[in-house]
């Protein structure tokens, strides 16, 4: 584009835009770097695209479900790359038909699913689709409701072929949850923590069964071969009955649980049942949600995951080796926790942008121009999480988060992190149509 563009006035700066300047600064944004996506040779994207030392022992090279079906869904949404999201989707099936015995040993109960590296691994090398061998908190229920739901949403929106579905995978996936009770199974949820009745693992998996129940009943070619692969309707059905009632039992707290280590109100986690995921049917429990996380979780800098988040909290540099950074902290968070000071909990930057999504979207069905200016508000805030010219990344990168080390704030050594990127990329797509 042909002005010099930085971060810090964009607020003033959005507030007189107009669409096409919105596409100038999404190209100017690629020829800078931020929306590259560096894929994997069977499609699939690294957490992060960082490098050395730190980098390498954060273990961010690595591929997680949930970030590469977010990614994914992204780069479809705001760049049509249909084919990009196909091969990831059909890569992740392959993974999983390979290790299937991890479905099977648990359906069949010759497998404990209280056992996290039982169940079906949700974090591998993305190079070889192999697993990993240390210990991972896999009961994350979230991450396989979003493969099954962006796998139906492709096969919608006419991107697979009934032939192309994966739906072995599929009929494994019901058995599965069936198995464990998804409805009321204490997972590790987005954040890979203490296990506990999630809000937002119950909704990912009822947006993956409703829109494969959306898929099978629109699409009499789709049905037909759901049937000739045995996929128990009976079964999807009453999944979706269950995981509806207790979704609806908890919201719009992301856990009810009296255990005070499981109990949440807040949690930003509960944004994606609104976007992308379009689970909530309540316009007022949308509403609370949302006011929940501006009111409660949103800071100057980004947004907490969650109160007393205590993953890159104040000079966690320092206290903290790199591979004990980012260790599974999923037993007990009790020693990582006595590291946070009040109020000083890491703020992320994958929450704005979702944000400016969610009142994109409403602003496309309501007009009120309330919601496009909260739009505008929430698309400000993420350009300016990105990183500054005078920091120790490239300028226009985009953080995991913002922590503060020795009084200042700065990005985590996880830069760039691709869902941010991605969901950036969505946010500023989905601004220059409402523009």
């Amino acid at each position: 584009m042909s002005r010099q563009w930085n971060s810090q006035p964009a607020a003033d700066w959005l507030q007189n835009v107009a669409a096409v300047e919105i596409q100038e600064l999404i190209q100017f944004l690629k020829e800078q770097g931020t929306f590259d996506f560096p894929t994997l040779p069977a499609g699939l994207y690294s957490a992060a695209a960082g490098s050395g030392a730190d980098f390498e022992a954060s273990g961010y090279r690595s591929v997680w479900l949930r970030d590469n079906m977010q990614i994914a869904w992204a780069l479809y949404r705001a760049n049509n790359e249909a084919d990009s999201a196909v091969r990831c989707v059909q890569t992740i099936a392959r993974f999983y038909r390979q290790y299937q015995q991890r479905f099977t040993d648990i359906i069949h109960g010759i497998a404990d699913p209280q056992d996290p590296m039982q169940r079906p691994h949700i974090r591998f090398n993305g190079t070889d689709l192999t697993e990993l061998p240390e210990k991972w908190a896999h009961a994350q229920n979230d991450a396989l409701g979003y493969f099954l739901w962006l796998t139906c949403r492709l096969a919608l929106d006419g991107h697979l072929s009934p032939a192309q579905m994966p739906w072995d995978v599929l009929v494994l996936l019901l058995d599965y949850w069936q198995r464990i009770a998804v409805w009321q199974d204490e997972d590790s949820g987005h954040w890979e923590e203490v296990r506990k009745v999630a809000a937002s693992s119950i909704g990912c998996a009822l947006a993956g069964l409703r829109t494969l129940a959306e898929l099978l009943q629109s699409q009499p070619a789709f049905a037909a071969a759901a049937a000739k692969a045995e996929l128990n309707l009976s079964l999807l059905g009453s999944l979706q009955t269950a995981c509806q009632t207790a979704l609806l039992s908890i919201l719009p707290a992301e856990c009810i649980q009296a255990d005070p280590a499981k109990n949440r109100r807040y949690d930003a986690a509960l944004l994606f049942l609104i976007w992308p995921l379009n689970v909530i049917k309540d316009p007022a429990v949308e509403d609370q949600i949302i006011a929940d996380v501006r009111t409660h979780l949103m800071g100057p800098y980004g947004i907490r995951r969650y109160l007393g988040d205590s993953y890159w909290c104040a000079d966690y540099r320092q206290l903290l080796s790199a591979d004990q950074r980012t260790a599974d902290f999923s037993d007990s968070l009790d020693a990582r926790d006595r590291l946070l000071q009040p109020g000083m909990e890491a703020q992320w930057c994958i929450f704005d942008p979702i944000l400016s999504c969610i009142f994109g979207q409403r602003y496309q069905h309501s007009r009120d121009p309330a919601d496009l200016q909260l739009q505008l508000q929430h698309a400000s805030r993420s350009l300016q999480q990105m990183t500054p010219a005078d920091g120790r990344f490239p300028q226009y990168r985009c953080p995991e988060s913002w922590f503060c080390e020795q009084g200042h704030w700065m990005p985590n050594d996880i830069t760039p992190l691709l869902w941010t990127q991605g969901n950036l990329l969505q946010a500023l797509r989905l601004l220059q149509e409402n523009l």
